[in-house]
């Protein structure tokens, strides 16, 4: 992996070492597997549950789908765990990829949700894939721009030698989160204030994605990770804070900062030739509103954006592989594919894979 320096853009608060800007010398996703929850809740049945509170407050049910434009999104099981998810997905992507495991020189999961602090998710996934034990493992948090970094530092690991190949995987789940923020605002909840602090929770869903990544060379029909840049606004940190009991947001600070993070950052990356051609760009799902606004701001071909928002809401850091593994099978060999992604906190990536 070559590294590359550039001028930090205005607004972005930043000292260059060289390694935001990034190109891959011989880096291929070998595979890419998604595992969809089996629950549907449906936007309407979550209005119904709040008929109490919108009868208190006066407020209008139906936000969810008008505003933010998700009918529906899923839930896993009672009794699957978020490292059950991403140990799921983890397996049909090994398989996908023809590989033996003994060959997979480090696992990282890169989910946002998590059930203890020690040991790390990944230990558990780790052991429910049958790795070796000279397969390092390690959890990597991000907000929901884990995955993405999940996979630079796949090629890092790769070009130095040290690995033939990384298995990254991601598992989200939103049972226990709906469930207090539901009860919150039906028991406490006095103004649609209180509906709009917790909106964003109400719009993520579950899922769970993996991803296999070799060398381009040495795999064939495999999808070059051409490069990409990453970005910080950290000044950003508080507009959204979260944790399995509820999520505070400043949706409309959150949608303001976010675009203009994301512009500021693609500017300062430079020209790029065919940035502005690609196949699709692949954005992280957060809503219709989020959505056209990056569509906007940046100045891509909304035709060529893909959601999957609408029917499996906020998936978190899984949330762009699994709108990629829902379009691949569309792409022919050589197109090009952009996926931005951004994390609260804020930090926001943008990476390009040549299919």
């Amino acid at each position: 992996m070559i590294f590359w320096a550039t001028s930090p853009g205005p607004g972005i608060k930043e000292y260059m070492t060289g390694n935001a800007n990034f190109i891959c010398d011989d880096l291929g996703i070998v595979s890419l597997r998604a595992e969809l929850a089996p629950e549907v809740v449906t936007s309407e049945s979550i209005d119904e549950q709040l008929a109490p509170f919108y009868e208190r407050t006066e407020a209008k049910p139906g936000l969810l789908s008008t505003l933010a434009g998700i009918k529906e999104r899923r839930m896993w099981n009672v009794g699957t765990s978020f490292m059950d998810a991403a140990a799921m997905a983890g397996e049909k992507a090994i398989q996908a990829a023809g590989i033996d495991r003994s060959r997979i020189g480090l696992m990282i999961d890169t989910s946002v949700c998590r059930e203890r602090l020690e040991p790390s998710s990944a230990v558990t996934v780790h052991d429910q894939l049958g790795l070796p034990a000279s397969c390092i493992n390690f959890d990597l948090s991000n907000a929901c721009l884990g995955f993405l970094n999940g996979m630079q530092v796949a090629g890092n690991m790769i070009a130095s030698g040290q690995t033939d190949y990384v298995l990254i995987v991601d598992g989200e789940g939103t049972r226990e989160i709906y469930e207090n923020t539901l009860n919150n605002l039906l028991e406490n909840g006095t103004a649609i204030d209180d509906l709009f602090s917790n909106f964003a929770t109400l719009t993520l869903g579950s899922g769970a994605a993996a991803m296999v990544l070799g060398r381009h060379s040495t795999n064939p029909g495999s999808h070059k990770v051409v490069g990409g840049f990453f970005r910080a606004a950290t000044n950003y940190h508080d507009l959204c804070v979260g944790s399995l009991e509820g999520m505070r947001t400043d949706t409309r600070g959150l949608l303001e900062a976010g675009t203009e993070t994301a512009k500021l950052a693609w500017d300062d990356a430079g020209d790029k030739p065919g940035w502005f051609d690609m196949a699709y760009y692949v954005l992280h799902q957060v809503s219709e509103v989020h959505t056209q606004a990056i569509i906007d701001t940046l100045g891509i071909d909304g035709e060529r954006v893909p959601r999957s928002f609408p029917t499996l809401g906020n998936i978190g850091p899984a949330a762009i592989p699994i709108t990629l593994a829902g379009v691949a099978d569309t792409l022919n060999v050589g197109e090009g594919v952009l996926l931005q992604g951004m994390g609260s906190g804020l930090n926001t990536a943008m990476l390009e894979i040549q299919w």
